[in-house]
């Protein structure tokens, strides 16, 4: 009798230790994905100070071009206002992707901004202009560089978190799957930002 109380404490025990490592295992999944967002948002608030004074610096070549430099700063804020929420809780599907959306019309309208800048040779000679692309260009790669982080994160916590066993543990303690920052499917928001001064 005693034997066979001690093996199922024992069973019992092994048990509970396999669920906290599962447990603390999607813990540590779900926070290092948070962190990649952060990361993201970092990334994100460099380019958003950075546009308004691109616009500015292209305002006194562009004048003509007043309703695409608009388009920018709309765009701008919009980014700027779905990435407060998705730096919430980045684990809400919904909050990821407007952001995503948000991007995508953001880097439509940078891209018609440059495309359009092409015509004023004066302003691809200005300093100011050619630095803040220069700083804009890096920008937007370490922003490429920390999507893909964030997105290896979440596919690793969503593998964690779907797989046999740990869905079981993940559906016990509600834990549930994140979303990609996927490029959004409109062909013209799909296209690089084109900095080329």
């Amino acid at each position: 009798m005693m034997t066979t109380l001690i093996v199922i404490l024992v069973i019992l025990a092994v048990l509970a230790f396999w669920v906290i490592g599962v447990y603390n295992r999607l813990v540590g999944l779900r926070n290092r994905f948070k962190n990649s967002f952060a990361q993201i948002d970092v990334q994100l608030k460099r380019r958003y100070d950075l546009i308004p004074n691109l616009v500015e610096v292209a305002k006194g070549y562009m004048k003509h071009e007043r309703e695409t430099l608009e388009a920018v700063i709309h765009a701008r804020n919009q980014a700027v206002s779905a990435s407060s929420k998705a730096v919430l809780d980045p684990a809400d599907g919904a909050s990821v992707q407007q952001l995503a959306a948000a991007e995508g019309t953001l880097t439509a309208s940078l891209g018609k901004m440059f495309a359009l800048s092409e015509a004023y040779p004066d302003l691809k000679a200005n300093q100011n202009m050619i630095q803040l692309t220069e700083e804009l260009t890096s920008t937007e790669n370490k922003i490429a560089f920390t999507r893909q982080a964030y997105n290896d994160s979440v596919m690793q916590y969503n593998t964690s978190a779907e797989q046999f066993p740990g869905s079981v543990i993940a559906g016990m303690f509600g834990f549930h799957t994140a979303e990609l920052l996927q490029a959004t499917e409109a062909p013209e928001e799909r296209k690089a930002v084109k900095v080329s001064f």
